[in-house]
């Protein structure tokens, strides 16, 4: 069974989902709470297996509450909200920052055109975020003593020896990639490519809200275009991301690969075979395995190859299954994947 808490200051509404989630006889209803400090309470005592959260409640917001969760107890958040905040893609993204799943639209009456359908979105993502295995987060301020372990790293590669950064994320990866892409150096003398598995019509959003606290500019990549030193290029919806040895975008409209288009180990793949040691493999926060394959090809073509580590990871499928492989030479949280690829790259 899956066991759910729903949280939404309105009795109607949880009512109306309670409704909605037990029609699926693999769902039950482990509680309700009707703001967000009772939320952080309620999960700590009955240990849910998924959260529904609301945007809007008195006291502290959707945000916070599922911040404040991810911080103490850890568990797969969906945001389910009828608030028009929900089309706002800078405000999804803030969302995901703090630590939720996924985010749905609240289905609309059983006699709405719309419900079945939306209903039918609801109880997939419920089910299949049961079934992420989420860490805690700790959020802290780097001490004198990290500085020193990070200092300590020695980098594999010379410099200049990278010519293009691959990275690829899925669940969770968008905070990850804001905290790499923000502390990147701003004169970053190489291209850096990326593959985020993301809802369809989301990339765009992603990009723009990147834009506004990364240290280079964000591009969505476009088919046969030259890839420029300093910018970072996401793979569009629908397309496989390569990279040709000249350094121009090479995009694949199919098959996916594992179910996934655009795939992480595709990206890979291509920068193994065209720029081998020349090259620094970056596989961050997701469910499943994407990119580990991959990634362990980078490395065995002598690329510099980082895995995000468990302790900053919201899902530690993708990097875990890279550790298990031995694909990755480092094991690094995101500030530190920065630092390193600064030290790498910078002239």
């Amino acid at each position: 069974m899956i066991r759910v808490l729903i949280v939404d200051d309105s009795k109607v509404v949880q009512e109306f989902l309670a409704y909605i989630l037990s029609s699926d006889p693999e769902i039950r209803i482990a509680g309700f709470a009707a703001s967000g400090e009772e939320a952080i309470a309620r999960v700590m005592e009955l240990r849910p297996d998924v959260i529904t959260m609301d945007i809007n409640m008195p006291g502290i917001d959707g945000v916070e509450t599922t911040r404040r969760i991810m911080e103490s107890t850890a568990t797969p958040i969906v945001i389910v909200s009828g608030s028009e905040k929900v089309d706002d893609r800078s405000y999804v993204f803030k969302l995901l920052e703090a630590g939720a799943l996924a985010v749905v639209k609240r289905p609309p009456d059983i006699r709405h055109a719309q419900h079945k359908q939306m209903r039918a979105e609801l109880l997939q993502t419920v089910r299949l975020m049961s079934e992420v295995k989420v860490v805690r987060v700790i959020r802290r301020k780097q001490t004198d003593k990290d500085q020193n372990v990070e200092n300590s790293i020695k980098p594999v590669a010379r410099h200049g020896d990278v010519h293009l950064i691959a990275i690829g994320a899925s669940t969770g990866g968008p905070a990850a990639l804001q905290k790499i892409l923000s502390l990147l150096p701003k004169d970053l003398n190489v291209p850096v490519v990326i593959v985020q598995h993301i809802t369809r019509g989301f990339i765009n959003g992603l990009q723009e809200w990147l834009s506004g606290t990364s240290a280079i500019p964000v591009k969505i990549a476009e088919n046969e275009k030259q890839l420029q030193n300093g910018i970072a290029y996401f793979a569009p919806d629908g397309f496989h991301l390569g990279v040709t040895r000249d350094l121009k975008v090479s995009l694949f409209s199919g098959p996916p690969e594992s179910g996934l288009i655009p795939a992480v180990d595709y990206l890979f793949r291509s920068v193994a075979e065209n720029f081998g040691a020349h090259a620094l493999g970056i596989l961050l926060t997701g469910m499943g395995k994407d990119g580990a394959e991959g990634l362990r090809a980078m490395k065995e073509k002598g690329a510099v190859t980082i895995a995000q580590n468990q302790e900053s990871s919201i899902v530690f499928g993708m990097p875990g299954e890279a550790v298990r492989l031995g694909a990755a030479v480092y094991i690094l949280p995101p500030d530190e994947i920065a630092s390193m690829t600064g030290r790498l790259v910078r002239p």
